[in-house]
C-alpha cells in the first residue's frame, strides 16, 4: 500500500472502529443463554403496551425488523419472542472504557463519537506498528480476543472515508480505502450514505436528480453552494474523497444526564420522588465513572401535556454523591410552578463538570463526610460487578413498576 501521495507529504491515515450491536453483544456475552437469540435492550415492552424505545438489537433481533430508536412496543409486536433486557449502562462503560484502552496502545489521537465507536489517527504510530491496514486488524483480533466482543472497522485518509468504509461490511467488517482510491470507493454508494445528509436532505437531493455519491461528486460545485450554501460545498467535497477534518481527542463532557419516561402519567408525589431518586442514582455513578463532579445540577419535568420545565442550581461544593443530587433535586421540584400537574417525563443532570482535584478549595465543613464516599465507592464496585439493580435503597424495591428509561 502507497502512504505518501508525493515526496515530503505525509499521508494522513485515519482508523474508523465501530462496534457491532455493542449494548445486545455485551449481553450476549455475560449471558451465555442468550447467544443466537433475538436480543433486545431498551425499555420494558410491557407486552406490546411499554413506552420507551429500543437501545440496541442483535442482529438475530433485527431480522425481524428491531433496531434502535423504534418504539418498544413496536419491537414486541415484530419480535414477541425476543429476550428483551433493561439497559445497563454502568456495564456498557465499563466495557467500553476497556475497548478505547486498546485503541490508546496504538495512538494518543482517538475521538471517541460513542460508548462504542471512535475515530483513530495512526499517521504517528506507522513505524512503530506497521501498514494502517495491519493496525487496524490488529486492533480488531485485540477486542476479540480480550473482550469477546466484534468490531468493524474501516481504514482511510478521512474520517468521512473511514466511517463510510467500516459500515459497509457489518457484522465484524474490515474495509480500506487506498490512497487516492476515495473518489471510486465512493462513486456508486447512494446518496443516503453521504455522510450529515438526513432523510429530507437525501429526500432533496434525489429531487434533483443526484442518487449517488458519484452524481453529487461530478455536479458543479457552484451550483450546489448557490442550493445549499455551505452545506453544499461540504457534500461536493465529501463526495470526491475531500475531507481536510482532523482527529480530536476526547473533551471533558459538558454535562452528564439522566431521565424517565412514566408508562402512566402520575402525579403521585411518592412515585415522582422515587424516579428522581433512582435517576440521581444513575447520575451520581456516571459522575464517579467519569471521575468527575457536578457544580450545577438540573432537575426537568415534563407534564401529560407536553410541556417541559426546568430548574436548575448551583453548589457551593462540586459533588457526585447520589443522596446531595436527590436533595437537591427535591428542592428544585419545589421550585416548579407545574409540580402539582402530572409528571410524564423526569430528568436530572449535572453540568460545569470539574476534576475533584480542580476543585474549589476545602470549606471549614465539609457537606460529604469521607464515610460516605467509601459507602459509595463500595456501592458502585458491586453493581459494576452484578448489576445496577444488584443493590439498591429499600425504597426502590418496588419500584420500577410505571416507567421506563425516556
Amino acid at each position: 500500500m502507497e502512504q505518501a501521495s508525493s515526496p515530503g507529504k505525509t499521508t494522513r491515515w485515519i482508523i474508523h472502529v465501530d462496534m457491532d450491536a455493542f449494548y445486545a453483544s455485551v449481553e450476549q456475552r455475560d449471558y451465555p443463554e442468550h447467544r443466537g437469540k433475538p436480543v433486545i435492550v431498551g425499555a420494558d415492552p410491557k407486552g406490546g403496551t411499554g413506552r420507551g424505545v429500543v437501545s440496541a438489537a442483535s442482529y438475530e433481533a433485527r431480522k425481524f425488523g428491531v433496531h434502535s430508536a423504534l418504539p418498544i412496543g413496536q419491537a414486541y409486536r415484530r419480535c414477541p419472542l425476543g429476550v428483551f433486557l433493561p439497559v445497563r449502562m454502568s456495564r456498557y462503560q465499563e466495557v467500553s472504557s476497556h475497548i478505547f484502552s486498546i485503541f490508546r496502545r496504538y495512538t494518543d489521537l482517538v475521538e471517541p463519537l460513542s460508548l462504542d465507536e471512535a475515530f483513530l489517527d495512526v499517521t504517528g504510530s506507522l513505524r512503530l506498528f506497521g501498514t494502517p491496514q495491519a493496525i487496524g486488524a490488529q486492533i480488531q483480533r485485540d477486542i476479540w480476543e480480550e473482550a469477546h466482543l466484534i468490531a468493524s472497522v474501516g481504514v482511510a485518509t478521512t474520517k468521512y472515508v473511514a466511517k463510510v468504509a467500516s459500515d459497509l461490511q457489518k457484522p465484524q467488517g474490515f474495509v480500506i480505502v487506498p490512497e487516492n482510491a476515495e473518489r471510486t470507493f465512493l462513486h456508486d454508494l447512494p446518496i443516503e450514505r453521504l455522510w450529515g445528509a438526513g432523510p429530507k436532505t437525501a429526500q432533496r437531493l434525489r429531487g434533483r436528480g443526484y442518487e449517488t455519491i458519484g452524481q453529487l461528486a461530478s455536479a458543479s460545485c457552484a451550483e450546489l453552494s448557490s442550493w445549499l450554501g455551505k452545506q453544499g460545498k461540504h457534500f461536493w467535497e465529501l463526495a470526491n474523497g475531500i475531507d481536510a477534518r482532523e482527529v480530536v481527542p476526547e473533551a471533558p463532557a459538558k454535562s452528564i444526564g439522566a431521565e424517565m419516561t412514566f408508562d402512566i402519567d402520575t402525579s403521585e408525589i411518592s412515585a415522582i420522588k422515587k424516579t428522581i431518586l433512582e435517576l440521581a442514582n444513575r447520575v451520581g455513578s456516571r459522575l464517579r465513572t467519569e471521575g468527575v463532579q457536578a457544580k450545577t445540577l438540573t432537575l426537568k419535568f415534563r407534564t401529560a401535556k407536553f410541556e417541559t420545565y426546568a430548574r436548575s442550581t448551583t453548589l457551593q461544593d462540586p459533588t457526585d454523591q447520589d443522596s446531595t443530587i436527590y436533595h437537591k433535586a427535591l428542592m428544585l421540584l419545589e421550585r416548579l410552578p407545574c409540580a402539582t400537574e402530572k409528571a410524564r417525563l423526569l430528568g436530572v443532570a449535572g453540568s460545569h463538570l470539574v476534576k475533584p482535584e480542580d476543585s474549589s478549595q476545602l470549606t471549614l465543613f465539609p457537606s460529604m463526610p469521607e464515610s460516605s464516599t467509601h459507602v459509595t465507592r463500595a456501592l458502585d464496585s458491586i453493581r459494576s460487578r452484578f448489576g445496577a439493580q444488584a443493590i439498591q435503597p429499600a425504597t426502590l424495591l418496588s419500584h420500577m413498576k410505571n416507567k421506563a428509561p425516556g
